[in-house]
């Protein structure tokens, strides 16, 4: 009886406190995807949307990476390449000069070691001076490499830095040279024959590569080299060094005609990909 009152007591109890509100939660939608970033390849898009995000992203990062820095094969190519600048500045009154040719491999279209062998001659009579300098043809050899400025894009066209060592023997005359003596007032000629001499140099260099037509290009050069050493006979000097030009002018240029042999050139990156469509870029709600 007594446990009859007691919940008798609490029920009226509870009945005279005010109703309570009921709140029921709410949980904040968090089912919007954001759109992926551009240009990147379907199958990522479909698991960027299915919510595998963080590999996704990863995927799509180094995707990314490629496209900014496109990876060549070891091997791109290899070029061929002939200069003729001297013969076109002889016909406009250069007293000196030669042609030379060139070998350049290209390795991951970044850096090319490079090739050049040729050969030079000389002839000049100065007008302030009473002799006759003659440098024999003779050959010479640069060694050096270039580096690609703009190796994220296609090889076709480039912008190389490079450096060279050069290196040359040749030999050289100077007749009718003539010696006065003022005081009695008498003259004498004689000539210097079979000069010998080598010589050695470097250069640096700035270049530009343009395609004419399918595999030939041309190109232009400007170079600054300096004289490393050279070889004397007695008092006389060599004037004209094959594969360097004047021995006293540091600046020279190039203008030359290449030949390109494309190599593994299935495997070159492919530089413009298309872009995704509208709708799969679109962000998708549920």
């Amino acid at each position: 009886m007594a446990a009859l009152l007691a919940a008798a007591a609490a029920f009226a109890a509870s009945a005279q406190e005010p109703a309570g509100r009921r709140i029921t939660p709410v949980t904040p939608s968090t089912n919007t995807v954001k759109a992926p970033p551009k240009g990147i390849d379907d199958k990522v898009v479909e698991r960027y949307l299915s919510g595998d995000t963080l590999s996704a992203l990863a995927e799509a990062r180094a995707d990314s990476l490629k496209r900014v820095y496109p990876r060549y094969p070891l091997l791109t190519d290899v070029t061929f390449g002939i200069n003729f600048l001297d013969p076109v500045l002889a016909l406009f009154g250069q007293k000196y000069g030669g042609v030379d040719l060139s070998a350049t491999l290209n390795m991951w279209n970044r850096l090319q070691p490079v090739v050049e062998i040729g050969a030079g001659m000389a002839k000049d009579t100065p007008d302030d001076l009473n002799y006759t300098y003659r440098g024999k043809l003779s050959p010479y050899a640069r060694l050096g490499v270039n580096y690609n400025l703009r190796f994220k894009s296609e090889p076709r066209y480039m912008v190389v830095a490079g450096a060279r060592l050069g290196a040359s023997a040749f030999t050289y005359n100077v007749t009718g040279v003539t010696v006065s003596d003022g005081y009695w007032n008498e003259s004498e000629k004689f000539d210097l024959k079979g000069l010998k001499s080598h010589a050695l140099w470097a250069e640096v260099l700035l270049g530009l590569r343009v395609q004419l037509w399918r595999n030939l290009s041309m190109g232009w050069q400007v170079k600054w080299h300096k004289m490393l050493s050279y070889k004397r006979n007695g008092y006389s000097a060599p004037w004209y060094v094959p594969g360097y030009g004047n021995r006293e002018r540091s600046l020279t240029a190039g203008f030359s005609l290449y030949y390109t042999l494309p190599l593994s050139k299935g495997k070159w990156p492919k530089t413009d990909k298309p872009a995704l469509a509208p709708a799969a870029a679109q962000p998708q709600q549920q």
